[in-house]
């Protein structure tokens, strides 16, 4: 049977070969770049519904809206030293002790003229003082400090709303709640924050040639170990993980496991959507309701990954080789995952860095190299691992950056200055 495309085929375009279409008609669509289709995916993954989370429970998550300080913070005029609370009028001079204010045990009584009172690191500076004086610049009498040197009013005391005044925000909508964020929040009061939920995320690996890691391997097997590595990738982000069996390239066994996959708020599967005549992912997928919004990225190694959706489940399908199931999954599978749980900048995060030695650009492809980081005086420089091919996922073990090399024609000599990715390292 002749094959026959429906539209010519333009420079750059891909030829798809749907396993579902009968008879064997291809179809014609331009290759996205890295932007375009994490713009894509950003456009389907909108935040999930808030839910109001202890504090104490809190860490991790991202707030759904600002947080507010229900009191000033600090919320009365604090000593920053140990020493003395005194009137800056009065120095030099030597001054009677009357009284003392510690922590939490504010003395309750007005600082009268010619007298100190011993203060505490964070106690109530009394009425009437305007200042502290440290306790290694007093010389101390049983009854009476002597103080040699003047001090300016205000010196060692913290305001009242000095940090944050009540009524102000002081973790912004779309924030993570890092633990100084959850201090800052537990410090000006608030008890109980509103988080998106946790999403809940489908993890499916095919393929016939799988076996679970400590069985015997029979001819032409491997150990399964893509779901493994992204159920513990994606563990990391807070989200709830469902790490299904890996299924055969069956098309009952793997529509029935789609199907289940698909009850997540997020499907992720390895392996089945190139173009081999085992591939079934995408057309099973298609048979399930999945819209697809795009089906390969210029993008290397990686360049198979698809995504669509189903009602408001998103669903990415990553390549079998583990290397290319590892830069799908930080390149789009994280990014949406953070945007559901309402994250302000949920894109990948790249950090400026040297190359260690010069890389060929690809013409066609961002290239993303798998490296070592580490310091060469000032400089932070990345070193390329040996073993770059897609299915090394050992080497890939070693590295702890994922390079970006810009497509493009030439060389990136050693020193150019590149972006990277930190990978999650022991």
């Amino acid at each position: 049977m002749a094959l026959q495309l429906v539209q010519p085929v333009a420079p750059g375009d891909y030829v798809s070969w749907p396993h579902d279409y009968v008879p064997y008609v291809l179809t014609v669509a331009s290759l996205l770049n890295l932007e375009e289709a994490q713009e894509q995916v950003l456009r389907h993954a909108h935040p999930l519904a808030s839910e109001p989370v202890p504090i104490a429970a809190a860490a991790g998550r991202v707030s759904a809206e600002d947080v507010v300080a229900g009191v000033d913070l600090p919320p009365f005029a604090s000593s920053a030293m140990d020493g003395f609370a005194v009137r800056a009028a009065d120095l030099p001079g030597k001054l009677r002790i009357a009284g003392e204010s510690a922590a939490g045990r504010p003395s309750g009584e007005r600082l009268e003229p010619g007298s100190a009172a011993a203060i505490s690191t964070g106690a109530v500076v009394p009425e009437g003082a305007d200042a502290v004086v440290p306790i290694e610049n007093v010389v101390r009498y049983d009854n009476d400090v002597e103080i040699a040197q003047a001090v300016g009013p205000g010196a060692h005391v913290r305001p009242r709303g000095g940090d944050v005044a009540a009524g102000e925000v002081v973790v912004p909508a779309g924030g993570a709640l890092t633990p100084a964020r959850l201090a800052a929040a537990a410090a000006s009061g608030v008890a109980e924050l509103a988080c998106a939920r946790r999403p809940r995320v489908a993890v499916l690996a095919t393929g016939s040639e799988l076996v679970v890691p400590g069985e015997p391997l029979g001819p032409g097997q491997i150990y399964e170990t893509n779901g493994v590595m992204l159920a513990a990738s994606l563990a990391a982000l807070g989200v709830e993980v469902l790490h299904e069996p890996a299924v055969a390239d069956d098309e009952t066994a793997l529509r029935e496991a789609l199907e289940r996959g698909l009850t997540a708020d997020v499907l992720v599967t390895s392996g089945g959507v190139s173009v081999g005549e085992h591939d079934l992912v995408r057309a099973a997928e298609r048979g399930l309701g999945v819209e697809e919004v795009f089906w390969r990225v210029s993008i290397k190694p990686g360049k198979p990954v698809s995504f669509g959706t189903r009602g408001d489940t998103l669903v990415f399908g990553l390549p079998g080789n583990p290397v290319s199931a590892l830069v799908g999954c930080e390149l789009f599978v994280k990014p949406a995952l953070r945007a559901l749980q309402g994250l302000a900048d949920p894109l990948p995060r790249f950090e400026p860095g040297r190359l260690a030695v010069g890389l060929r650009r690809n013409e066609e492809r961002d290239e993303f190299v798998r490296a070592r980081s580490r310091f060469d005086g000032d400089a932070l420089v990345l070193e390329p691992v040996t073993g770059q091919e897609s299915h090394m996922i050992v080497r890939s073990g070693a590295a702890d950056a994922l390079v970006h090399i810009p497509r493009g024609n030439g060389e990136l000599a050693a020193g150019s200055t590149v972006r990277w990715l930190r990978l999650a390292t022991g």
